[in-house]
């Protein structure tokens, strides 16, 4: 690619169902790199392709994205498969772990190969965060309270994902379960030494990271006992532990930087400023129109070639279309075994 083609450092969002006049010149400025949609952003397959299709008419190479990890946090329903929450595929095997694991990797292969038959490149899961009983904002979206439960199953679930050609992206390093407080609202604070985070919450991420998955999302979480920053503006998490420790080489996406998690850092262009000089490959600018503009002004000639190779695995692959992707057995079964957890835990 030449230079003038490399993919910005910011994620931003769209208001509505089709793209705005001013939304246009944001996705083609030079420091987007990728788009987020929400709920918001959809009403049926249809109109969700035809958006596609303009989004990539306007930047082709752009990355778009969406939170679709199931349970509560499923941007797009009716149409798509209802997928349980990660904690249900644990419960569904009743002490059979080989059942629990192919029902989570099946799981993964289903809500990765449905949105790539949109063109979605990737979702932002699977969660990696351990569930200890305190944190709302987790509790049934993690796959277990057991580390090494919860470490396997996601990793099923990132191995489907990859099985539909879409990248993995491990949430919310290096762990939100251990904390009441929800950081979309408030900055939680985490007291907890580092032995104890190591031992507990980063296990699922070091098992992850051996499988050399594509992308990390950090917590917008002070670990007070090591750094006074949240985990997302942090050198010491994101270089120290996670690159040179861990020796994870993808991308590295901060959390939505209009989180009040955030708002320690300052106003968005301070907050985006600091995330990308802790480490962070690309940020997330939502629900603030006015500051996304105001952030990518001042990121303008932001360019970076390692972290646009970064970027790139990021990708979709294995494009298919829709109706063939529905009309395959591989799909039909995949639906069924969902919709059997789903009436087995009383969700269908």
């Amino acid at each position: 690619m030449r230079p003038s083609e490399l993919l910005g450092p910011v994620m931003l969002d769209l208001q509505g169902l089709s793209v705005s006049p001013d939304e246009r010149d944001k996705l083609t400025h030079p420091a987007a790199g990728g788009l987020i949609l929400f709920s918001r952003n959809y009403q049926s397959p249809e109109q969700l392709m035809e958006l596609v299709r303009e989004i990539r008419a306007l930047r082709p190479q752009i990355l778009i994205a969406v939170d679709h990890e199931g349970g509560r946090v499923q941007r797009f329903r009716e149409g798509f498969t209802r997928l349980p929450p990660a904690s249900r595929y644990g419960e569904a095997g009743d002490g059979q772990p080989n059942f629990s694991e192919a029902a989570a990797e099946t799981a993964g292969w289903l809500m990765a190969a449905e949105l790539r038959a949109i063109d979605i490149d990737f979702s932002f899961a699977p969660v990696l965060d351990v569930d200890s009983g305190i944190s709302e904002i987790i509790g049934d979206r993690a796959f277990s309270r057991d580390p090494f439960e919860a470490a396997k199953l996601a990793l099923a679930f990132a191995k489907g994902m990859r099985r539909a050609g879409m990248a993995a992206v491990g949430k919310h390093f290096p762990g939100h379960g251990g904390v009441a407080a929800d950081s979309h609202h408030e900055l939680p604070v985490d007291r907890r030494p580092f032995d104890e985070i190591e031992s507990r919450d980063l296990l699922p991420f070091r098992t992850f990271i051996e499988f050399g998955p594509e992308g990390i999302m950090p917590a917008h979480v002070v670990y007070a006992e090591i750094d006074e920053r949240p985990a997302g503006f942090s050198p010491f998490w994101i270089q120290e532990v996670l690159r040179r420790r861990l020796g994870f080489e993808g991308t590295v996406f901060s959390d939505d930087l209009s989180m009040a998690g955030a708002a320690f850092a300052g106003n968005p262009v301070d907050r985006a400023r600091l995330a990308l000089e802790a480490g962070c490959d690309m940020i997330l600018v939502c629900n603030m129109p006015d500051a996304a503009e105001e952030v990518l002004e001042s990121l303008a000639n932001h360019s970076d070639a390692k972290r646009d190779s970064r970027l790139q695995r990021m990708r979709g692959r294995y494009p298919t279309d829709r109706q063939t992707l529905m009309a395959s057995e591989d799909w039909r079964h995949a639906a069924e075994l969902i919709a059997s957890i789903n009436e087995q835990q009383g969700l269908a």
